[in-house]
C-alpha cells in the first residue's frame, strides 16, 4: 500500500494519474454512451433459457407464422367505421406481421377493438410499430395487448438513466455541500463519482456486447445510485482522514499519503464485500437479476479505483485553501472524534447490556410485521405509480371485453399430439379459447385467450393445470409472469443463504475471528427484516401499492446485507485496532467516536441516492429505493451506532475469539464513560 499511496499523490506520479485518468474518462465516456443500445427490457429476456415459456416463445420465433406479438388497439364510445378505417391504415405499417382483425365491437356497445399482430422478433421495430399507431389513433384510442404493455415497459426503461442522473446529481451535491460547507471541495468527489460511472458504463457496455450480460434499464439505474452513492462514500472517508493529517504533516502530499495507506485497507475490504455479496447474484434463475450482480460489481469496482487513486491525485493538485472556509492549519487541533458520538458513547457504556437488548427488541418487534407484509407478483395496472396507456387501454379492455386477453395462452405441442393437446386445454375451464395453429419443425403452436387477466393469481392457477397435460409446453403472457414469480422466489430461497455463508466467511479473514462475525451478521439480517417488515406496511397502508414485488426482498437484501456490513466493517476494524493497546471496551468507544461523524454522513449519501429511485414511475424501482434507504439509515443509526457499540462493550474481549491475544486483555472502558474519548485516526 506505501508504494500505490506514493505513486498515486507523489510530486509528479498525481499527474501521471491524472492523465491516466483523464485518457480513461474520454473513452469511458464513448462506450458508456452507448450502453442504451445494448439493454434489453422486454420481460421475456428476463427469464432464464429453461423456463417453459421461454421454451415456447423460441419455438414461436421459429415457427412459420413467426414471433407475433399482438396490440389491441381500443376504443372507446367511437364508431366501428372509424375503428375500420384505422384497420386499413395499420395494414399498411413496417412492423405489422400478419393480418389486422376487423373491427370487433363489444357486447355490450360502447366499445370496439382491432387486433394488431406486430413483429416481435425485434423489440426495436415492435415500439416503433407501436407508435406509429398511436400516432394514427391519437387520443381516439389505446393500444394496449401484450405488445402495447412491451412498449410502455420499454420506453420507461429507457428513460430511467437520464431522470436518475439529474436526480442523483442533486443530492449528491446537496448533501456533500452540507458535509462540507465548502463551495469549492465538493467538485472534486463529485467528478470522481462522476468518472467512475462513466468507467462502470463502459465496463457494462463491452460485457452485455461481447459477453452476453444480460443489462436492462432497471439495472443501469440502480448501478447510477449505487456507483453515486458507494462513491460518495469512499470519498468522504478518505477526505476526513486527509483533513485529519492536514493538521500534523505540512506537506499536503505527505498527508494524503498517510490518508490513503490507513483509509485504504477498510475501503478496500468494504468494496470486496460488496462485490463478493452481489456476485451470489450469478447464481439467478432470472437473466435480470443475474446480470444486476456483474452490473453493479463493475461499478463497485470502478468506483473503489477512481477513489483510491483519481481522488487522492485531484486533492492534492488542489493547496489546502480548496477546504475553505474551514481551512485545517498545519499545526493546529486535529479533528478527532465527535463530540456527539463521545456522549452516545458514554451513555451506552452505563448500562450496555439493557442497550442492546433493549435496542434488539425494538427492531424484533419492527421484524414482527414482516409476515403482514404483502408479497407478490404486481399486476400491470399495479406495476406504475401513474397509469401508461396501455394500463388504461386494459382497463377499458377488461370492462367492455371481459379479462380474457389476445396472446395470453401459447401452447407448443408434438404435431401428432395437437388434437389430444387442443382437446384437454380447451376443457379446462380457465380457457376462453384455442386454436389459430402454426406448424413447424414436428411441432404445433396453438394460440389462445384465457378467461383471466393475465397477471391475475387465477390466470396461474390455469397455467399450473394447463402444464399437467402430458406432451404441452404453455407459454404466453401468463405463464411468462408466472415464471418470473416462480424464478423471484427460487432466487430468494437459494441466495440468501449463499449471501449469508459469503459474507460471513469474509468477516471471519477480516477480523480473525468467530463471535463478532457472527454477532455482525445477526444484527444486519435484523436490520434487514425490521426495514422490510415496516416498509411493507408503509407500502400498502400508506402509499396504496397493492405489494411488495416478488423481486424486491432479493434486492433489498443483496444492498442492505453488503453496504449494512460495511458500515460495520468500518468500525469494527477501528474497534480491532485500538484493542490491543487499550482494551476492547474502551476501544469500542475510541472506535465510534473516531467513525461517527463520517460514517452517519456516508449513510446518509447512500441512504439519498437510493431514495432518488422514487422519482422514477415504476413501484418495483421505488419500493427498492425506499427499502434500502430506510435499511441504511436504520443500520447507521441505530445499528453500527447504538447495537454494535452495546454489544461490544458488554461482549468485551471475547468479540475476538478465538484470537488468544486479543481474549487476554483486560481493558476497561471505566476511563473512557468518565472522560471524552479522542482520536487522531480515522477508520
Amino acid at each position: 500500500m506505501r508504494g500505490l499511496s506514493a505513486a498515486v499523490c507523489g510530486r509528479r506520479g498525481k499527474w501521471v494519474v491524472l492523465v491516466i485518468w483523464l485518457l480513461v474518462a474520454a473513452g469511458a465516456g464513448v462506450l458508456g454512451g452507448r450502453l442504451e443500445e445494448v439493454q434489453r427490457n422486454d420481460p421475456a429476456s428476463f427469464l432464464p433459457a429453461e423456463a417453459e415459456s421461454t421454451l415456447v416463445q423460441n419455438a414461436q420465433r421459429a415457427s412459420a407464422a413467426g414471433d407475433r406479438v399482438p396490440a389491441i388497439v381500443v376504443y372507446e364510445r367511437r364508431p366501428v367505421a372509424e375503428a375500420a378505417a384505422d384497420a386499413e391504415r395499420f395494414a399498411g405499417l413496417e412492423g405489422v406481421a400478419g393480418q389486422v382483425s376487423p373491427p370487433v365491437p363489444a357486447p355490450g356497445g360502447g366499445a370496439v377493438q382491432v387486433v394488431v399482430p406486430l413483429d416481435g422478433s425485434d423489440y426495436d421495430v415492435l415500439t416503433a410499430a407501436v407508435d406509429r399507431i398511436r400516432e394514427i389513433t391519437g387520443d381516439r384510442a389505446y393500444v394496449t395487448g401484450p405488445a402495447g404493455q412491451s412498449a410502455d415497459a420499454i420506453e420507461v426503461f429507457g428513460s430511467i438513466d437520464a431522470t436518475l442522473l439529474a436526480a442523483t446529481s442533486a443530492v449528491v451535491v446537496l448533501v456533500l455541500l452540507v458535509t462540507y460547507r465548502s463551495p469549492l471541495l465538493w467538485l472534486i468527489p463529485f467528478f470522481a463519482a462522476g468518472v467512475a460511472l462513466a468507467c462502470s458504463r463502459a465496463g457494462n457496455y463491452l460485457l452485455a456486447e461481447y459477453a452476453d450480460l444480460t443489462v436492462s434499464g432497471q439495472s443501469g439505474g440502480i448501478l447510477l445510485v449505487l456507483v453515486f452513492g458507494i462513491a460518495t462514500d469512499y470519498a468522504l472517508l478518505l477526505v476526513a482522514r486527509y483533513r485529519e493529517e492536514l493538521a500534523v504533516h505540512e506537506d499536503r502530499h505527505e498527508a494524503m499519503d498517510l490518508a490513503l495507506r490507513r483509509a485504504a485497507p477498510a475501503i478496500a475490504a468494504s468494496a470486496a464485500t460488496v462485490v463478493a455479496g452481489l456476485c451470489c447474484l450469478l447464481v439467478a434463475d432470472q437473466n435480470a437479476t443475474r446480470g444486476l450482480g456483474p452490473v453493479c460489481a463493475v461499478g463497485v469496482v470502478c468506483a473503489l479505483a477512481a477513489m483510491l487513486t483519481l481522488l487522492p491525485a485531484l486533492l492534492v493538485v488542489f493547496p489546502r485553501g480548496v477546504f475553505w472556509p474551514k481551512v485545517p492549519v498545519y499545526g493546529g487541533a486535529a479533528e478527532g472524534g465527535s463530540g456527539l458520538w463521545d456522549r452516545v458513547g458514554r451513555v451506552i457504556a452505563r448500562r450496555p447490556r439493557v442497550v442492546w437488548i433493549g435496542t434488539a427488541a425494538v427492531l424484533g418487534a419492527m421484524a414482527l410485521t414482516l409476515p403482514l407484509t404483502t408479497v407478490g407478483p404486481l399486476a400491470e395496472a399495479d406495476a406504475y405509480r401513474t397509469a401508461p396507456e396501455s394500463v388504461r387501454g386494459a382497463e377499458v379492455l377488461d370492462r367492455s371485453f371481459g379479462t380474457g386477453q389476445e396472446g395470453s395462452l401459447l401452447v407448443l405441442a408434438p404435431s401428432g399430439e395437437a388434437g389430444r393437446v387442443t382437446s384437454a386445454v380447451a376443457a379446462d375451464p380457465g380457457v376462453e379459447r384455442i386454436g389459430d395453429r402454426g406448424a413447424g419443425g414436428g411441432q404445433v403452436l396453438l394460440r389462445g385467450t384465457l378467461k383471466d387477466a393475465p397477471d391475475s393469481p387465477a390466470a396461474y392457477e390455469t397455467v399450473e393445470r394447463l402444464r399437467e397435460i402430458p406432451g404441452a409446453l404453455i407459454g404466453g403472457t401468463a405463464a411468462v409472469n408466472l415464471d418470473g414469480k416462480l424464478s423471484s422466489e427460487r432466487d430468494l430461497r437459494v441466495i440468501v443463504p449463499l449471501i449469508l455463508g459469503v459474507v460471513l466467511v469474509i468477516l471471519v479473514i477480516l477480523l480473525r475471528a468467530l463471535v463478532a462475525p457472527l454477532l455482525l451478521m445477526a444484527t444486519v439480517v435484523l436490520s434487514f427484516a425490521a426495514a422490510l417488515g415496516v416498509s411493507g406496511l408503509v407500502f400498502t397502508e400508506l402509499f396504496g401499492f397493492a405489494a411488495v414485488d416478488t423481486g424486491v426482498p432479493l434486492l433489498a437484501f443483496v444492498f442492505l446485507v453488503a453496504v449494512g456490513v460495511d458500515y460495520n466493517i468500518f468500525l469494527i476494524t477501528r474497534i480491532r485496532e485500538e484493542a490491543a493497546g487499550r482494551g476492547t471496551r474502551e476501544a469500542a468507544l475510541v472506535g465510534l467516536s473516531a467513525t461517527g461523524g463520517v460514517i452517519t454522513s456516508a449513510g446518509v449519501v447512500l441512504a439519498a441516492t437510493f431514495a432518488v429511485l422514487g422519482v422514477l414511475p415504476l413501484v418495483v424501482l421505488a419500493e427498492l429505493g425506499f427499502v434500502v434507504a430506510f435499511g441504511v439509515l436504520l443500520d447507521t443509526f441505530v445499528v453500527r451506532s447504538v447495537l454494535l457499540t452495546a454489544l461490544t462493550l458488554d461482549v468485551g474481549r471475547w468479540m475476538w475469539w478465538p484470537d488468544r491475544g486479543l481474549t487476554r486483555e483486560r481493558g476497561s472502558a471505566a476511563g473512557a464513560v468518565r472522560g471524552t474519548v479522542r482520536s487522531t485516526s480515522g477508520p
